[in-house]
């Protein structure tokens, strides 16, 4: 599923942690490893050493992408490594889209530091402009195995949230995990009247076809799905559902649909990535897919 993964780093603390869920994956998937460095040309790094001019900060991207590539290697991991110059989301994307990478994980935060390249910043601006999938995981949070057991895609039957979940079916399928399928229906902002009766079996009956539809694509995949529908605010109940049902793995679509259905967009999903005690791999639609 995953042949080309790619991880970006910047040497820090948070990196190594990430790194090593990196390489499970890649070694799940029998993927290749690309380690990135991106030397970040905002900042002035051009010395004189001996008499010749160098740039510290190439130099020390190629001792980094070394070190990191040396830990793949001790696994027996096909690696590449590449320390570009320019903006380090921008190099990160470009290098996504030119080397057919199927995958890129990141933490989710980094630190401050002379080296603070994979910022929430950076980490954001390569979800929204990625050409592929994008695994966020939080360095800080306890580590969470891969191959997942129990993979949880939150929907709301959105295109972005269909991409999603045809992802999260195809890590199932080559992991043999088990396939949570949750949709939240949000009610809390619905008064007591006729019209909130109403709006609420519209709601319902909306669940049940997002939950069917969702549970149908899984078994054309032949993938069996454990589905549940909650009710509450879709933020709150997609973290319930994850400590509650021993998840190890959400994919969510970076953007939803307008409508009473529309939970799965900005607010939530930046909150879920930066909170999530397990790491959340985001899938995102263009604007063309999140209108159909």
């Amino acid at each position: 599923m995953y042949d080309r993964i790619l991880f970006p780093t910047d040497g820090s603390d948070v990196a190594d942690p990430v790194f090593d869920y990196a390489l499970d994956v890649a070694d799940a998937h029998d993927a290749e490893i690309h380690v990135l460095h991106v030397a970040d040309t905002t900042q002035d790094s051009v010395t004189v050493v001996g008499g010749d001019v160098v740039d510290v900060l190439v130099t020390e991207g190629e001792r980094i992408v070394a070190e990191t590539a040396e830990r793949a290697t001790e696994r027996g991991l096909p690696v590449t490594t590449e320390v570009l110059q320019g903006h380090p989301s921008d190099g990160i994307v470009d290098y996504a889209r030119n080397y057919d990478i199927d995958l890129v994980v990141m933490p989710t935060h980094g630190r401050e530091g002379l080296k603070r390249v994979l910022l929430g910043s950076v980490t954001e601006r390569v979800v929204n402009d990625a050409p592929v999938p994008v695994l966020t995981v939080n360095p800080d949070a306890e580590a969470s195995p891969y191959p997942a057991a129990n993979v949880l895609v939150p929907t709301d039957g959105s295109r972005g949230a269909n991409l999603a979940l045809d992802e999260g079916i195809g890590v199932v399928d080559a992991t043999d995990a088990t396939l949570h399928i949750l949709h939240v229906v949000e009610t809390g902002g619905l008064g007591i009247d006729v019209r909130s009766a109403v709006a609420e079996d519209r709601l319902a009956e909306r669940a049940d076809e997002v939950v069917a539809d969702a549970a149908d694509a899984a078994a054309s995949a032949s993938v069996d799905a454990v589905t549940e529908i909650a009710h509450g605010g879709a933020y709150r109940k997609i973290l319930e559902y994850v400590e509650e049902n021993d998840i190890d793995l959400v994919v969510v679509g970076t953007h939803g649909r307008t409508g009473f259905d529309r939970y799965l967009l900005g607010s939530v999903t930046s909150k879920l990535v930066r909170t999530s005690p397990v790491p959340v791999l985001l899938v995102r639609a263009s604007t063309d897919d999140s209108s159909a």
